[in-house]
C-alpha cells in the first residue's frame, strides 16, 4: 500500500488531507513538524511527502534539504501560503517535485498527489473502471456513457469518483462535504443535494435506472457494480469495496 506522510501544522487542513488520502486508499501518517517528520520518514519511509513549508521549529525547506543532502528522493509536494516566485524557485531547487500554495482546490491537490504518484510508483488501482453503460477515466477526469463524454465539473466528477470508488457504500453529506470541498468553503448539506441532482440530471437517470441511490437521512450511494475497464492495461488492482 502507498505510504504518504503529511506535516502540516493546521489541525483542520492536516485532518481534510488526512480523509482525503485515506478515503483513496492510501496509508497515511500526519505529523506537525520538521523534526518529528524526518523521524517519522526514518521509521517508516513514506512514498510521498506532503509538506507544509511554515512549521514550528524545523521549516519545511529545511526538512526538504536534509532529505536531499541524505541522497533520498522521497517524492516531496510542498504547500504553503507563501506563493512568492522566489520560495516556489527555492523549493523546486532544493528538489521539491511539485508546489502548491494555500488556499487550494481539494480537487487541484488530490490531482496533483496522483499525478506525482503516477510518475513515481506503479498503479495500484486500475486508470479506468466501468459500471453498467458507463466508462470512468480517472486521471484524465472523464466520464462516458455509451461512449459519450458526460460534460461534468470537476466538482461533481470528484463527487462522482468518490461513490464510483466504494459502490455500496452509502456517503453521508457531511462525508461527502469533507471529501469533496475545501475546509473553507463552508458549504452547506443543501449543497452536496443540489450538486447530486445536477450529476444524476447529467448521467441521464431520467432515461431509465437509478445510479445513484438516496439513502433515507442518511446520504447517497453508487448502486451498481463497478469493475475495472478491459482496457485499463496492466497494473491495474481490483476494484476496492
Amino acid at each position: 500500500m502507498i505510504h504518504i506522510l503529511v506535516v502540516e501544522d493546521e489541525p483542520s487542513l492536516c485532518q481534510l488531507l488526512v480523509n482525503n488520502l485515506g478515503f483513496e486508499g492510501y496509508s497515511v501518517e500526519a505529523v506537525g513538524d520538521g523534526v518529528p517528520a524526518l523521524s517519522a520518514h526514518t521509521a517508516r519511509r513514506a512514498d510521498l511527502i506532503v509538506l507544509d513549508l511554515m512549521l514550528p521549529q524545523l521549516d519545511g525547506f529545511e526538512v526538504l534539504r536534509t532529505l536531499r543532502e541524505r541522497k533520498d528522493e522521497v517524492p516531496v509536494l510542498l504547500l504553503t501560503a507563501r506563493g512568492e516566485e522566489t520560495d516556489r524557485v527555492k523549493g523546486l531547487s532544493l528538489g521539491a517535485d511539485d508546489y502548491l500554495v494555500k488556499p487550494f482546490s481539494v480537487l487541484e491537490l488530490m490531482a496533483r498527489v496522483k499525478a506525482i504518484l503516477r510518475r513515481t510508483r506503479p498503479v495500484d488501482r486500475p486508470a479506468r473502471l466501468r459500471s453498467g453503460p458507463f466508462q470512468f477515466d480517472l486521471p484524465r477526469l472523464e466520464a462516458r456513457r455509451d461512449g459519450k463524454t458526460l460534460e461534468l465539473t470537476p466538482r461533481e466528477f470528484r463527487l462522482l469518483e468518490i461513490l464510483i470508488s466504494h459502490a455500496g457504500r452509502t456517503h453521508s453529506r457531511k462525508e461527502l462535504l469533507q471529501l469533496a470541498w475545501e475546509p473553507d468553503a463552508r458549504p452547506s448539506a443543501r449543497t452536496v443535494d443540489v450538486h447530486i441532482a445536477n450529476l444524476r440530471r447529467k448521467l441521464g437517470e431520467e432515461l431509465g435506472s437509478p445510479w445513484i441511490t438516496t439513502v433515507g437521512g442518511e446520504g447517497y450511494r453508487w448502486i451498481t457494480p463497478v469493475e475495472p475497464d478491459p482496457g485499463a492495461g496492466p497494473g491495474g488492482a481490483a476494484e476496492r469495496g
